[in-house]
């Protein structure tokens, strides 16, 4: 069987006026992670990302400290393992109920506890955004992975964002939303999720593991954004 590590991004600029692109401390993560493969000898017969900014510094800071070097050009690009529009979901949620909002300068864990809160009702079809349903996202992640699974590379490297990653486990291993969105809420920024793979079997191998960082003087790097 062929091998899926399936990656979410490093951590991003929460709270920043442009989201999408990496902390420092998420270049770092990048780089830890990119050492630690080419320490194993963990090379790559394609690496994909989705169209967003966090998963391409990703990749490019994991593939920059491999044996491969930095070719970002030989990476393929899928829109299909993008992230949904939180923002989105979380404001139709909190016009539904601004009661939930958080207080100005909340610590990060309020604002977890509404997007939870958020993805449950959309995905429950209690709020609706204008761009995309949840069943929507689940198709389009579907589909990405379909894609992953006929390919017939031996391994492959996916850099994806929290969302996406829980709805293809959901889909490998079966679960319900609700599993969905508490696996989405714990899934740290550039962990591994290892998968054996045919086009018609998928098995999970492990999950949301951060090997490069789980050493003391790295702990401080384990984030969830």
């Amino acid at each position: 069987m062929s091998e899926l590590y399936l990656v979410r991004h490093a951590q991003a600029s929460f709270g920043s006026e442009d989201y999408d692109k990496l902390s420092a401390t998420g270049h770092t993560q990048s780089r830890l992670l990119g050492e630690y493969f080419k320490a194993r000898d963990i090379r790559f017969d394609k690496v994909i990302t989705g169209d967003m900014l966090r998963h391409k510094e990703t990749a490019q800071g994991i593939y920059a400290h491999t044996e491969h070097g930095s070719e970002p050009g030989s990476f393929v690009t899928d829109k299909g393992w993008n992230e949904f529009d939180f923002n989105a979901v979380i404001s139709a949620y909190l016009e539904a109920h601004p009661e939930h909002r958080p207080v100005e300068n909340a610590p990060r864990s309020d604002w977890y506890r509404v997007l939870k809160s958020a993805m449950l009702a959309w995905s429950n079809k209690r709020i609706t955004t204008s761009n995309e349903a949840w069943l929507d996202f689940e198709e389009r992640v579907k589909s990405a992975a379909q894609r992953v699974y006929q390919d017939k590379s031996k391994r492959i490297l996916v850099v994806s964002s929290g969302g996406a990653i829980a709805v293809c486990l959901m889909q490998i291993l079966g679960i319900n939303i609700q599993k969905a969105v508490d696996f989405n809420l714990q899934i740290k920024n550039t962990s591994i999720h290892h998968v054996y793979f045919n086009e018609n079997s998928q098995q999970l191998s492990s999950f949301n593991n951060v090997p490069h960082l789980d050493i003391p003087e790295y702990l401080h790097l384990v984030t969830y954004s």
